[in-house]
């Protein structure tokens, strides 16, 4: 795995770490990218169409976080039910999987120590498993319980970037693996997440660098439009959690979607779009019309065109 190269001593600072996660979800997001030979049929019909139209813009992309932005529920959690299921782990470890669940429905936000005592779990669970046979898990998983919590108001949104020919890629905490396969399933373009160590195709229960989580996104976003380039003054990012707001800041067009309090306020402090899909109604959106700023956009090459077909 290339990544393995950039492992590094414990005593990087967080900042270096970031970048170090960052760093590994774009080539791990690039890659599987193009190691996907799988044929995918398109979305269905959206439920609600886009306010919005956006222009053809290949230089310009959509990142989507996905956990409560995407898909109702965290992505780890649904995984952890699955593997359960399958007998990968003992009722004790599905009890607390659980209740981490019904605590990210309920209040709706990120908990960091929730998340990272999931993710702990998740690494000890894998350690020793094969990558593909998680992969062949993942899509079972998929169908079980994810596909019936994606929010049709944020699909809707990633298909108009879609149908405009932008990539359009998650930006999730959640393994990279299972990112993928949620990314593929939808439509996307591909997925950043975060990166597991393996060796001979072996999860070793360590990551590469840090989960893809706060600072760690902006960095993934930053490596990845670098390499595809991205102009992110006409990118767009779209996210329910204030733990996101360096990936939003770091683009032209941030939108806050099923915000978290936190984020809410800083969404309109700053005039940033903002839409709730949480109770069926749009909320008050803020700021100039999407229109006036994503619709305005032309060029790109045809090369970008082509390779974003590919990938799909």
């Amino acid at each position: 795995m290339a990544a393995l190269g950039w492992l590094t001593p414990r005593k990087r600072s967080a900042t270096a770490r970031s970048v170090l996660a960052g760093e590994a979800a774009a080539e791990a997001g690039l890659r599987s990218t193009q190691e996907s030979q799988a044929t995918e049929s398109a979305p269905d019909t959206a439920a609600e169409v886009p306010d919005f139209p956006v222009a053809g813009d290949v230089r310009a992309a959509a990142f989507f976080d996905l956990d409560n932005t995407v898909m109702q529920g965290a992505a780890i959690f649904h995984l952890g039910r699955g593997l359960y299921k399958r007998k990968f782990f003992q009722r004790r470890e599905l009890a607390r999987f659980a209740w981490q669940q019904t605590w990210f429905r309920l209040a709706g936000v990120e908990d960091p120590g929730h998340m990272q005592d999931a993710r702990e779990s998740a690494l000890s669970i894998v350690k020793g498993h094969r990558v593909s046979e998680l992969m062949s898990i993942g899509e079972e998983v998929y169908d079980e319980y994810m596909a019936d919590r994606i929010w049709p108001g944020t699909r809707a949104l990633a298909q108009a970037h879609l149908d405009a020919g932008q990539q359009v890629w998650l930006v999730t905490a959640a393994p990279v693996e299972t990112a993928t396969i949620i990314a593929r399933r939808l439509g996307l373009t591909g997925a950043l997440g975060t990166v597991a160590e393996s060796v001979d195709g072996v999860y070793t229960g360590r990551l590469v660098g840090e989960p893809l989580h706060g600072p760690a996104k902006a960095e993934a976003v930053r490596a990845l439009a670098a390499a595809e380039d991205f102009d992110l003054d006409r990118c767009a990012a779209y996210s329910d959690s204030h733990n996101d707001i360096p990936m939003l800041s770091l683009v032209g067009h941030p939108y806050a979607i099923n915000p978290d309090a936190k984020l809410r306020k800083h969404a309109r402090k700053l005039d940033w779009r903002l839409r709730d899909y949480r109770t069926g109604r749009k909320a008050a959106k803020v700021g100039i019309p999407a229109a006036a700023g994503v619709g305005a956009l032309a060029g790109g090459t045809a090369a970008a065109v082509a390779l974003h077909r590919r990938r799909r």
